[in-house]
């Protein structure tokens, strides 16, 4: 099986306007899908992100946020593993907090990196 970063994606001011029934019933979905994935051996870990952080580049660093007055943050990773590509967008479909429109899931594949 190969590993897949799943990037969940918020609209900030969306998700400020949310009630805490909402949002509560926004992480019981997330979780019930995780659940599932666990049950399935596909799940390795996750975490929620804070929206607040910081762009380092060579000459500066930038904490002008959340990330530069984006309307979209990244707001937690799950870490997956699957047989391939269509695989882990399968799964990434299935998360109840994409079908209510409150989030997206970028799908990434991650690279094994050899020994130097």
């Amino acid at each position: 099986m190969e590993k897949f970063l799943l990037l969940i994606r918020e609209d900030l001011k969306r998700r400020a306007t949310l009630s805490p029934e909402d949002f509560r019933y926004q992480c019981n979905l997330v979780g019930d899908w995780i659940d599932k994935m666990t049950e399935t051996g596909n799940f390795l870990s996750a975490s929620a992100l804070y929206d607040q952080g910081q762009y380092v580049a060579k000459d500066y660093v930038v904490s002008d946020g959340p990330f530069l007055e984006a309307k979209e943050s990244i707001s937690g990773f799950i870490l997956i593993q699957a047989d391939d590509l269509a695989h882990a967008t399968r799964l990434a479909q299935a998360c109840g907090f994409v079908h209510t429109g409150n989030a997206v899931i970028e799908v990434r594949a991650l690279q094994d990196i050899p020994p130097m």
